[in-house]
């Protein structure tokens, strides 16, 4: 088991981020975190990612409460951008290589290419689909054991998606694990192995693929729709 999360809970005054949250998340696995904006996601993977604290509950990384050093093996790709306007392409890998020592700067090179980007361009010139392309390359170029992404199909388009469906795809190998957040679930459901839906902080569902198909009988989008239906 690489994470164990139990009756997580983060609120922002008397307003509930993260309720109560409680879920096991398998090595060798890429999970879909499912939800609409304000669900909960991105607070849920900040927390597991370092970012936030003074929270309650638990949460168990490869057996021990997560501490501070963990944070060298988990990367957390946020839907803000985590470098600056006047770089161009290429110094954001020097920029990550600096503050990550399991950055593959190969890797990030290949990956560049891949996702036709040049590197000699300039950040601020890059369209937000680029943009967005950049920081899953920057990401997934660590050799990270957990993987934790925001949002990775926002601004992308539809043709761009399946690149970076099969880039995520690639990654994932038997020791590292997956979460990406989404609200996008006809384009991860070929793709995931499980699925993590929240709602108002809470999980409402979630399980293995064949599992949850054995359960409904119905794609996960349809599934989506009703639990979200009056959100």
């Amino acid at each position: 088991m690489l994470l164990e999360c139990s009756g997580l809970a983060k609120y922002y005054g008397r307003k509930p981020a993260v309720r109560d949250i409680s879920l096991k998340l398998e090595t060798g696995h890429i999970y879909g975190l499912l939800g609409p904006n304000g669900s909960g996601k991105t607070t849920w993977m900040k927390m597991v990612s370092g970012l936030v604290k003074s929270w309650k509950g638990s949460i168990i990384y490869q057996g021990h409460e997560l501490e501070y050093h963990d944070k060298a093996e988990i990367a957390y790709m946020s839907t803000e951008p985590f470098y600056y306007s006047f770089m161009k392409v290429k110094d954001v890998g020097t920029y990550y290589r600096d503050f990550f020592k399991d950055f593959d700067e190969g890797r990030f090179k290949r990956l560049l290419e891949r996702m036709n980007l040049d590197p000699n361009d300039k950040v601020r010139t890059l369209s937000s689909g680029m943009a967005a392309k950049l920081k899953l390359a920057a990401t997934l170029a660590r050799e990270a054991k957990l993987y934790l992404l925001d949002e990775p199909l926002n601004g992308i388009d539809l043709v761009a998606r399946d690149r970076i469906m099969e880039t995520i795809v690639e990654t994932s190998a038997p020791g590292n694990t997956i979460v990406m957040s989404t609200h996008l679930v006809d384009e991860i459901e070929d793709t995931i192995d499980g699925a993590i839906f929240v709602k108002e902080g809470e999980i409402v569902l979630a399980g293995s693929m064949e599992e949850i198909h054995a359960q409904y009988d119905e794609p996960i989008a349809d599934l989506y729709r009703k639990i979200y239906a009056d959100v």
